[in-house]
């Protein structure tokens, strides 16, 4: 088992941070990546164009490949989760009569550009419900996906794990009836790359994108995504210098040419070799592959079920383990506590979490302990009185 790695983080000792599905920390050793890139920047001198604008960005594109089993020519940098959206977006048109197939309460990102492209191409936007009078909801909500799929359905889109509790959805049950049925296929991980583990060559989707902000622990504005082979052919969002073919020539960056550079690095987003940003993420990457996302995983799920049993006949739910994953949680609240209620109790304890839909939303990582989940769940039972 991974042991606590707090050491490696900067968050103070009288806090319990369990709300890394909020925004991860910074490690120390990324907050050192991003301070000297950013002394770099002080003195452009240092800042050489051929080798600066390229090669650390193709490091950090090997890293990222790796995180998720796939090969670097596939990883495109983007800025955002809506951004990689619009890669599949701007590169498909849906005819009247198809269906975008979403489960419900879905991310905004991740809703509202499908939601534009059916209403100019009168496609229809199928959202399915959270299923409520179910006593294995996550199992049933995955039904309910896979039955809302149909010969009409243009595009099934949603995120690894739902953002709001950490509902797992079988993103290789889904992806298999997408592609019965042809539709594009487009995965959302930004809850769930870097803590929980993702195969390309198994789940097979047609576009994955993720934000470094939060499971990835890097900065804001930052993130990659996947193109498998329906899109990889695609126009990107942006007309780059940079995703031209010899864009490395610095000299002759005038002399206009129609192709691309080679594989995914067409939808780079204009200037995504910016220095303090990708050495930063390259830092976190490092730091989650040497740890192992497996690792990763297991060591949250372990603090989830000491969690679980300490809440146990209290009055507190929290879904089953099969359900959802050990990094990100909902934990919903007995017969008359509000969520709201709960927080003002949790704050005033120095407990950081969230609340999201009907749930108290709690998302450790390493640098978490048993402490932590023995001050939360002290602190529910005295918001429950």
């Amino acid at each position: 088992m991974l042991a606590c790695q707090r050491h490696q983080f900067s968050l103070p000792a009288d806090g319990h941070y369990l709300n890394c599905a909020y925004m991860g920390p910074l490690p120390k050793v990324t907050e050192a990546a991003g301070v000297e890139a950013l002394r770099k920047k002080s003195n452009p001198t240092r800042i050489v164009g051929q080798h600066d604008f390229f090669e650390p960005v193709e490091e950090l594109r090997e890293l990222a490949a790796r995180l998720v089993h796939t090969s670097p020519e596939r990883v495109a940098f983007i800025p955002s989760a809506s951004y990689g959206i619009a890669l599949a977006t701007s590169n498909l048109r849906l005819r009247p009569g198809q269906n975008v197939v979403i489960p419900d309460e879905e991310f905004p990102s991740d809703v509202y550009g499908w939601m534009h492209r059916c209403q100019v191409d009168g496609a229809e936007l199928r959202l399915v419900p959270r299923p409520t009078d179910s006593p294995t909801p996550g199992a049933a909500w995955n039904q309910r996906v896979l039955e809302a799929i149909d010969a009409n359905t243009a595009v099934v889109t949603l995120t690894a794990v739902h953002w709001t509790d950490g509902t797992w959805f079988d993103v290789e049950a889904i992806g298999r009836r997408a592609r019965d049925v042809g539709a594009l296929y487009v995965v959302d991980g930004t809850q769930s790359v870097g803590a929980f583990p993702f195969d390309m060559t198994r789940v097979q989707p047609d576009l994955l994108v993720t934000a470094a902000y939060k499971w990835l622990l890097g900065p804001y504005t930052f993130g990659f995504a996947v193109l498998g082979d329906r899109l990889l052919s695609g126009d990107p969002v942006e007309m780059t210098w940079i995703g031209r073919e010899n864009s490395q020539d610095f000299a002759n960056l005038v002399h206009y040419r129609d192709g691309f550079r080679h594989g995914a690095r067409r939808f780079d987003f204009g200037e995504h070799s910016n220095g303090i940003m990708v050495d930063m993420l390259t830092a976190s990457l490092r730091l989650i592959l040497e740890w192992g996302v497996d690792n990763i995983q297991a060591y949250c799920a372990a603090l989830a079920e000491r969690l679980g049993e300490r809440l146990a006949e209290t009055g507190f739910r929290v879904a089953p383990a099969a359900e959802r994953t050990g990094h990100m949680f909902g934990v919903y609240m007995p017969d008359g506590l509000e969520p709201a209620r709960a927080m003002e109790v949790l704050r005033e304890k120095g407990i950081h979490v969230s609340v999201r839909g009907q749930s108290v939303r709690v998302a450790p990582h390493v640098y978490n302990d048993e402490a932590d989940v023995a001050a939360l769940a002290d602190a529910l039972l005295t918001a429950r009185g």
